[in-house]
């Protein structure tokens, strides 16, 4: 199959939607030339992404008999089928995995053309979709979204509350904040600042199982471990010049940190939690912070987005915006 080719695209008035020819050559379905409907093919995209009819239907924000519909469409002016299709799965064909590769590109390419002549323009409009995990919203940024909506009243911002290590590209993020070390990527990372790290522990707990004095006593105590720190089985403290980095067995571990606060205040166990996710029980006597006298290494919160791809004017607002930032 050779690579297909757009030409600019359209605004067509009796539609409403961008349209463009593409071209396949060589395909086992001879030479084709189609005008496209850019929906269509975005729709079969976020069903490959998506793994099904309903949730590409969500994505797209269409009904899923119309998602139906779409691809049906499609594969009978392709006259190929696309999509096979059983009770239990949805899969891509062999063919409709080539036609995938570069229905991206062209899609990509497209994005680019346009966002080249948005961000000429200096207006910064269209859509932001951004990741972040669901309890640094609530208690640090959620402020600071509402100004940035206010600010920008033309962009389209959506954004996906998720603790997980969600694949930033494939989810169609223009970027995500992530809490915590960063693995090695191809992604850019800029840091928006670091959280402080404290060891906590309801009273009820530390009533039954003692207080520790020093960081060997966490040896003999249930331990809640937070994911994104890495390490499971160690945790390092400093205490003057000296550093420890002490081993720990953890009776459970979560990249979500409200589950991990909740069993820390049901009394499972001693937690190692960010300071923004635990002031509030802290305050309240929920929790109790531990080995004060020992510090804790902070954690990095990161905005990471895509190499490689021509930033859109939404998304240099949104960096520029977060570059000015005082979070903590």
């Amino acid at each position: 199959m050779g690579t297909p080719v757009s030409q600019p695209a359209t605004d067509t008035a009796r539609f409403g939607r961008y349209f463009f020819v593409v071209i396949l050559s060589n395909t086992p379905c001879g030479n084709i030339s189609l005008v496209m409907d850019t929906t269509v093919l975005r729709t079969f995209i976020s069903i490959l992404d998506e793994g099904s009819f309903s949730a590409a239907a969500r994505r797209m924000g269409i009904s899923r008999s119309l998602c139906s519909k779409y691809i049906s469409d499609l594969e009978s002016d392709l006259g190929a089928r696309l999509l096979t299709r059983t009770t239990r799965a949805l899969r891509p064909t062999a063919l409709g995995t080539e036609y995938a590769q570069h229905i991206r590109e062209v899609l990509n390419r497209l994005d680019n053309a346009n966002e080249m002549v948005r961000s000429a323009s200096g207006h910064p409009a269209g859509a932001l979709k951004i990741g972040a995990p669901s309890a640094y919203v609530h208690k640090v940024f959620h402020p600071h979204i509402l100004r940035f909506m206010d600010d920008h009243p033309d962009i389209q911002m959506e954004m996906v509350l998720d603790d997980g290590v969600t694949n930033l590209v494939a989810g169609g993020f223009d970027a995500m904040i992530r809490i915590g070390i960063l693995g090695d990527s191809t992604l850019h990372a800029r840091k928006l600042h670091e959280a402080a790290i404290l060891l906590v522990a309801s009273p009820d707990y530390l009533e039954q199982r003692g207080i520790p004095e020093n960081p060997a006593d966490l040896s003999r105590h249930s331990c809640l471990h937070y994911t994104n720190l890495r390490g499971s089985g160690t945790w390092p403290m400093r205490c003057g010049d000296q550093t420890f980095h002490q081993k720990v067995q953890p009776v459970f571990s979560t990249n979500n940190t409200e589950l991990l606060k909740s069993l820390a205040v049901s009394g499972k166990g001693i937690a190692l939690l960010p300071r923004f996710i635990v002031a509030e029980d802290l305050e309240a006597g929920r929790l109790v912070q531990l080995l004060t006298n020992f510090t804790l290494p902070d954690i990095p919160v990161n905005l990471v987005y895509p190499t490689g791809k021509l930033m859109t004017a939404a998304m240099r607002s949104f960096l520029d915006f977060t570059t000015h930032l005082r979070l903590l």
